[in-house]
């Protein structure tokens, strides 16, 4: 695959299995046999077999047979948040009801409140140690939710500290305003008066301060309604921000529907969702986010329909969902390995919903495949076979990480 001139190219990797993530529906991983890698600047300029590779004066990267896959993306995360709800995790365990632990300030609520108290600079550091767990596994780009604050001056904290978490880690990362995530307590039983203030005050002070990429909300019984749902997507339209949305989940409210009628990046969880729900965000090209770790940390017994989705068309992705509440997940390896088992993907599947599937829910055309012009995020594997990476839980076999076109984590020593 032709790229920039030669004599442009920085670095190549040479002798490696290339997982090109752009191949046909016979070979989903577009493996590339003893191949290489040119970079160029941020940006990939050649990619082939090395039989066809150019002469070229650059330094040369040996990969020894490793497998390189672009660099993974997180599509959807609660990152930035204060406080942990282990303490209720095991309450759980030990027979406490949900119910009971919300009715005493725990739950969603406990969040809020550590969440409101925390500084940016607390916030920050807590976040950083969450973020290194996924950068070790050669996560390259992450999304980042706020929705625990759930008041403009607590929303708008914790975006900034999403947004400077890439001032000092190798990572890009992606912002969605979550306002419309759960109705906080001093609106309780009011949850229009909330939306109203989420639209006209939160989203304005948001899009005004640049800290959002997307608006993302909850639809659900125990959350926000269709209508509520669509007030606010409204308000983000009028703003010219894309949406996405949290869908049946726990029920079937038609969020999947309507967010597809909105042009939604993504439906997410979607272990409810009906065959309309399926056609719309076909017809939309609104790409399908499983969430395995909620899932699993709930105990979930209703699948989302996987074969409904496939044979629609719909892209799959999946994420960590990392929250402190229902996806205490930091590891994206983890969360392939969970949907292959949980949910019946294949490991092909499971690598495409992380790297050019999870680009597209994020609305990101520039990464996810490793193809000539793209960004130059790679993640080099102490593996032979794309499959290992969704094969083995509690190891980590990421050697390099190479995010822009430079060494984030791990070096081949070059030669010219």
């Amino acid at each position: 695959m032709s790229g920039a001139s030669t004599e442009s190219w920085d670095r190549v990797l040479v002798n490696a299995r290339v997982a090109t993530m752009a191949g046909s529906a016979a070979d989903r991983y577009g493996l590339i046999e003893h191949a290489a890698v040119a970079i160029s600047g941020r940006t990939i300029a050649w990619v082939g077999s090395m039989d066809r590779l150019p002469a070229t004066g650059a330094e040369l990267h040996d990969c020894e047979g490793r497998l390189v896959t672009p660099g993974l993306i997180d599509c959807h995360t609660h990152l930035v948040y204060g406080g942990n709800r282990a303490n209720e995790f095991e309450e759980r365990l030990n027979g406490v009801s949900y119910a009971e632990i919300s009715a005493r300030g725990g739950g969603i609520a406990a969040t809020v409140a550590a969440t409101r108290a925390a500084s940016d600079e607390e916030l920050l550091a807590s976040a950083r140690r969450r973020l290194d767990c996924l950068l070790a596994e050669g996560v390259t780009t992450v999304e980042v939710k706020s929705g625990y604050g759930l008041d403009t001056g607590s929303e708008l904290k914790m975006l900034r500290v999403a947004r400077a978490l890439q001032a000092d880690r190798p990572v890009d990362v992606v912002t969605s305003f979550l306002g419309a995530h759960a109705v906080p307590p001093e609106f309780a039983n009011r949850p229009d008066e909330y939306v109203s203030l989420v639209c006209d005050e939160m989203l304005p002070a948001v899009a005004e301060a640049g800290l959002a990429d997307a608006v993302d909300g909850f639809c659900e019984t125990i959350a926000f309604s269709p209508a509520q749902i669509a007030r606010v997507f409204e308000a983000a339209r009028a703003l010219g921000l894309p949406v996405k949305l949290h869908a049946e989940q726990l029920s079937n409210q038609g969020g999947a529907a309507l967010a597809a009628r909105f042009g939604a990046l993504s439906a997410d969880h979607l272990e409810y969702l009906d065959d309309q729900g399926v056609a719309a965000m076909a017809d939309a090209g609104t790409v399908a986010v499983l969430l395995p770790g909620a899932f699993y940390y709930l105990r979930e017994r209703q699948l989302p329909p996987v074969a409904a989705l496939r044979a629609a068309g719909v892209p799959i992705a999946v994420a960590t969902d990392l929250n402190p509440g229902t996806s205490p997940v930091h590891s994206l390896l983890a969360i392939m390995n969970m949907t292959c088992v949980l949910f019946s993907l294949t490991p092909a599947e499971a690598l495409a919903a992380v790297t050019a599937n999870a680009a597209r829910a994020l609305g990101l055309a520039d990464r996810g495949r490793i193809e000539p012009g793209l960004q130059a995020d790679l993640a080099i594997w102490n593996v032979q076979a794309p499959g290992e990476l969704s094969y083995a839980l509690g190891c980590n076999p990421c050697a390099t990480v190479i995010k822009r076109g430079e060494f984030a984590r791990g070096v081949i020593e070059g030669r010219s």
